[in-house]
C-alpha cells in the first residue's frame, strides 16, 4: 500500500469535471472508467446540474474519497456548470467526461507524461465512437493526428473531442473567458481553438476514449442551434488577432455554409440549398454537397425515413 500511495502522490492531481443532468442511463460505466484508470491521482467533480433522476443516489453509491459530489446553487447552462466545477476543483490538469462516455483504463497515465514540457497546455487522443442504436465501434479517425502549434490545422479539420482531453490549469486560468456560457453547442470548440493560440497540443494516436452516439446527444439534437453559434463565433473571429490572421478560418465558413445547405436538402428545399452551394469556395464540402444535390429526391425520402 504504501508504494502505491507514493506511486499516486508522484503523479500530478487530475481534476476530472463531470457535470450531469439526469444522465442516470449510462453514469455507472463512466464512474467505473474512471476509477479503473492506472494513473491514481485524480478527483472526480461530479457536478450536478439539478438532476430529477437517481444520477446523485447511484454517484453516492461509490465511497471513495476522490470522487466529490456538487449540488448546483442553480440549475445553468451546461458551460457555466463547467465554469463553477472548475473553480471547486484542485488539480494541476484538467479533465472531462459526460455521463454517457468512458475512458480506457490507460487514458490519464498515457497522458500526463507529456505535461514535463512545459510549452503543452493541452494533450487530447483518438477515441472509438459507439453506436449506441446499432451496437457498433469503429475508431474516430484514421488518420495521424496533429501535434505542436496546431491552430490553423484545427480550423481546417476540428479533431479533437473534449472527452479525450487534459488541460494544464495555468493554460485553461490564462484565458480571458473560459467555457464561455452563451455557447451551448460549440463551447469546446471555441474553448480548445483560444487555448490553440498559445499552446503546444500533444495528440494521443490510439483510442484513449469512447463517446457513446445514442440519438438523444446534445449535437445531434440541436443542429440549428449548432449553424447559429458557428456563425457568430466566425463573425467574433474576425476581430481576433491571431485567429483571424489563420488560413483556416475560412474552413469555418465553409463548414457552417455546408450544415445549412444539408438542412435545406433534408427539408427538400434545392434551389436555396443551391444557392449556398454557388457561394462556397472551392472545397471538400462543396463536392459532398454537389453529391447530395445529385441524389434523387426519392432516396432522400427513403433516407430521412
Amino acid at each position: 500500500m504504501n508504494g502505491l500511495r507514493k506511486r499516486m502522490y508522484e503523479q500530478p492531481l487530475v481534476s476530472i469535471i463531470m457535470n450531469c443532468h439526469n444522465g442516470e442511463k449510462y453514469l455507472q460505466e463512466a464512474i467505473d472508467s474512471v476509477l479503473a484508470q492506472t494513473c491514481l491521482n485524480w478527483e472526480l467533480i461530479f457536478w450536478d446540474n439539478h438532476s430529477i433522476d437517481r444520477s446523485a443516489e447511484i454517484f453516492k453509491r461509490y465511497h471513495d474519497q476522490r470522487l466529490l459530489y456538487y449540488y448546483a446553487p442553480k440549475h445553468c447552462s451546461l458551460n457555466e456548470s463547467r465554469n463553477y466545477a472548475i473553480e471547486v476543483s484542485r488539480g494541476e490538469l484538467i479533465a472531462f467526461l459526460d455521463t454517457d462516455d468512458m475512458w480506457a483504463p490507460q487514458k490519464l497515465e498515457k497522458q500526463i507524461k507529456y505535461f514535463k514540457n512545459r510549452n503543452v497546455g493541452v494533450v487530447y487522443g483518438n477515441y472509438w465512437f459507439l453506436n449506441g442504436k446499432k451496437c457498433t465501434k469503429k475508431i474516430r479517425y484514421r488518420k495521424s493526428l496533429p501535434s505542436g502549434y496546431i491552430l490553423n490545422e484545427l480550423l481546417c479539420n476540428y479533431v479533437v473531442g473534449l472527452l479525450t482531453i487534459v488541460i494544464r490549469r495555468k493554460a485553461f486560468e490564462c484565458l480571458e473567458n473560459q467555457f464561455e456560457s452563451h455557447f451551448s453547442m460549440i463551447g469546446d470548440f471555441d474553448l480548445t481553438v483560444r487555448l490553440a493560440v498559445e499552446w503546444d497540443f500533444v495528440a494521443i494516436q490510439e483510442p484513449i476514449a469512447c463517446y457513446r452516439w445514442h440519438g438523444e446527444n446534445t449535437s445531434i439534437k440541436f443542429r440549428d442551434k449548432h449553424i447559429n453559434e458557428l456563425e457568430k463565433w466566425y463573425d467574433k473571429m474576425q476581430s481576433h488577432p491571431v485567429i483571424y490572421q489563420q488560413p483556416g478560418l475560412q474552413s469555418t465558413l465553409s463548414q457552417c455554409l455546408y450544415l445549412k445547405a444539408m438542412k435545406c436538402i433534408t427539408n427538400y428545399q434545392i434551389i436555396e440549398a443551391f444557392k449556398i452551394y454557388i457561394k462556397l469556395p472551392i472545397c471538400k464540402e462543396k463536392l459532398k454537397l454537389l453529391i447530395a444535390l445529385l441524389i434523387p429526391r426519392s432516396v432522400l425520402r427513403f433516407l430521412r425515413a
